[in-house]
C-alpha cells in the first residue's frame, strides 16, 4: 500500500511530541512500545487513500487525520489487553503494555494516546480551522459513546449482545472514521464515503473472527481463541469457516462498488483489493508475517 512513509512519520511526530520536555521516563517509553512498530496500519492507509482520491490539497491535514486514527486504535489495543478485559500477555508479537510496564502505566498509556490523537488534529487548526473541527467531531463520534469503540467495549459487559451494534462500534467505527476523515481532510463531503468505511470495517471483523479461529498465537502475534474464551458472538460460530470466508469476499466486493465517483476511483479500488488480499485468511502455515491490525 502507498503512503507508509508519510503515515509512520506523522505518527512518530506525535509520539515525539508526547515524549518532549521532561516526561516520566517509563510512560514515555510505554507510548512508543504501544505504537512502534505497528501492524498493517490499515485504518490510516484508508484515510490517506480517500484523501488522495479527493485531491489531498493539504497533505499535513490528511497525515494528521491518519495519525490520529492510528493513535486511537493503538490506545484501544492497550486497554483491550488489560487484565480487566482480555488479559492478553502479547500484542503484535511482543509483551503487551501492561506486561512490559505494569497495569497502572498501561492505563495511563492508553489514556495518553487518546488525548494525543485529538491533540494531533488540534495542531492543524491554524491550517484550516473548519476542517480540523470536522475531523475532531468525526474522531470523537468513532471513539466514544454511543457508537464508538468505547461503546463496542461496553457491549462486552452486557448479558445480551446486539451483534450488529457491537461490531459496528467495536470494529467498524474507526474504519468509518478513516474513510470520512480522509474526505474531510481534503475538503470534501464525508457522507458519500461512509459506506466504504463501514464495509471495510465489517470485512475486517469477519476476517478477525476467522484469524482468531484458524491461527495460532505465534502466527498471529496475539492470543487466539478469545471469542470462545469470552463467549463472544462471531462470524465463524454463526456461519462456519467457509461461510465466513464467502461472507468476507461478498463484503469486500461491495466495498469496491461503494467507492464514490472521483478522479482517484481506480487507485482506491486497487487499495481495497490489496486490503482484501491482506484480510482474506490463508492456510495457517502460510499466514502473513505481520498481523492485519
Amino acid at each position: 500500500m502507498p503512503f507508509t512513509a508519510r503515515i509512520e512519520a506523522a505518527i512518530l511526530r506525535s509520539i515525539r511530541a508526547g515524549q518532549s520536555g521532561t516526561p516520566p521516563p517509563k510512560l514515555a517509553a510505554a507510548l512508543e512500545h504501544a505504537v512502534m512498530p505497528g501492524g498493517a496500519r490499515i485504518r490510516p492507509q484508508i484515510c490517506m487513500s480517500v484523501a488522495a482520491a479527493c485531491g489531498d490539497d493539504i497533505p499535513t491535514m490528511s497525515e494528521a487525520a491518519a495519525a490520529s486514527i492510528e493513535l486511537i486504535h493503538c490506545a484501544s489495543l492497550v486497554h483491550d489487553d488489560l487484565p480487566c478485559f482480555d488479559d492478553a500477555d502479547i500484542r503484535r508479537g511482543k509483551p503487551s503494555v501492561h506486561k512490559a510496564f505494569g497495569e497502572p502505566l498501561a492505563v495511563l498509556t492508553g489514556d495518553s494516546l487518546i488525548i494525543m490523537g485529538f491533540e494531533t488534529i488540534a495542531r492543524q487548526m491554524e491550517l484550516d480551522c473548519a476542517r480540523a473541527g470536522q475531523l475532531t467531531l468525526a474522531l470523537a463520534r468513532s471513539t466514544g459513546m454511543p457508537y464508538g469503540i468505547c461503546a463496542g467495549q461496553g457491549w462486552e459487559s452486557e448479558p445480551q449482545v446486539d451483534l450488529s451494534a457491537y461490531h459496528r462500534a467495536k470494529t467498524g467505527a474507526l474504519f468509518v472514521a478513516a474513510s470520512r476523515m480522509g474526505a474531510i481532510a481534503a475538503g470534501h463531503d464525508p457522507e458519500p464515503w461512509t459506506e466504504l468505511g463501514a464495509r471495510i470495517g465489517e470485512a475486517f471483523q469477519v476476517a478477525d473472527d476467522l484469524r482468531d479461529a484458524l491461527y495460532d498465537e505465534e502466527t498471529l502475534g496475539k492470543p487466539v481463541g478469545q471469542d470462545e474464551i469470552h463467549a463472544r458472538p462471531n462470524a465463524v460460530s454463526e456461519l462456519g469457516v467457509q461461510g465466513a470466508i464467502r461472507r468476507l469476499k461478498d463484503i469486500l466486493g461491495g466495498a469496491i462498488a461503494s467507492i464514490p465517483s472521483c478522479k482517484g476511483e481506480a487507485m482506491l479500488a486497487e487499495v481495497v483489493r490489496r486490503t482484501a488480499e491482506r484480510l482474506t485468511p490463508v492456510a495457517p502455515n502460510k499466514a502473513p508475517a505481520h498481523p492485519a491490525e
